[in-house]
């Protein structure tokens, strides 16, 4: 069983109180959205979880115990991470990149072995890059090169995944293919989302954060109100649900939940 918790977390960074008291609690094979403004501070609560930042105040907890009083490689075993995309320059071929999941598996100065390789190719074939595997990763396209990065964590073989804004920069083609495919797989999943309609496809929960405060959690249907998009968006929306249930929102342009917009 897999269990992760933030709690009370704070985060001040160059002198700015980015996090202020943050709580949360994931169970197992959950897949939760964190949503909020830009800077609100989800990246950096995700950052905390996945160890690229030591909280300053509270504590995330994986499994029952402080996570800083797990060694690195064992944290990997169990967590596993696929960042914002950033057109990556590695020299690497494909395969390469994906055997690099598999390093918190070895010790220093082991090889590449028979099982490592299979556990790569049947990465690879999930996300259907099993063609490109001798492909140089950085001839790729972002979307291309994002699906390896996924492949990459999947061969971590981890029961979590976080996903760190990984569709912002990708088309809405791309964007739906690496949702669909997290969606399909038995795993934990932590995802910071930028769009809301994203989010209420394909996330079980939502947890939002605005000025580094968790200022509402629940599901979809439940948290997506008007009236919550209008306090932590400052936008008007109209939210719609289809004939199928599932929930769309409509922003409205040039209409700010703020009087007196600048």
């Amino acid at each position: 069983m897999m269990k992760i918790e933030a709690k009370s977390v704070e985060m001040l960074l160059n002198g700015n109180h980015i996090l202020k008291g943050a709580e949360l609690e994931i169970g197992d094979q959950e897949f939760v959205g964190i949503i909020g403004p830009n800077g609100s501070g989800k990246s950096t609560l995700l950052k905390c979880i996945y160890r690229v930042l030591k909280p300053t105040g509270g504590a995330v907890y994986l499994d029952g115990k402080p996570l800083d009083s797990w060694a690195y490689r064992d944290s990997a075993r169990r967590l596993a991470v696929v960042a914002q995309h950033n057109y990556y320059n590695f020299d690497f071929s494909v395969r390469d990149v994906v055997l690099m999941g598999r390093a918190p598996h070895k010790r220093a100065l082991d090889r590449d072995t028979a099982e490592d390789y299979q556990i790569v190719a049947e990465s690879l074939d999930t996300v259907g890059m099993a063609d490109f595997a001798d492909r140089i990763f950085s001839t790729l396209s972002g979307g291309e090169q994002q699906r390896v990065i996924l492949a990459r964590a999947l061969a971590q073989r981890t029961p979590c995944l976080i996903l760190d804004e990984p569709t912002n920069h990708l088309d809405i083609k791309y964007q739906l293919q690496l949702m669909d495919l997290v969606r399909s797989l038995d795993r934990t999943v932590i995802a910071a989302v930028h769009d809301l309609n994203i989010a209420a496809m394909y996330c079980d929960r939502l947890c939002a954060v605005k000025n580094g405060r968790i200022v509402g959690q629940g599901t979809p249907k439940k948290l997506l109100t008007p009236d919550f998009i209008r306090e932590v968006y400052e936008v008007n929306a109209k939210v719609m649900t289809d004939e199928d249930g599932a929930l769309h929102i409509l922003f409205h342009p040039g209409k700010l939940g703020k009087e007196n917009p600048v």
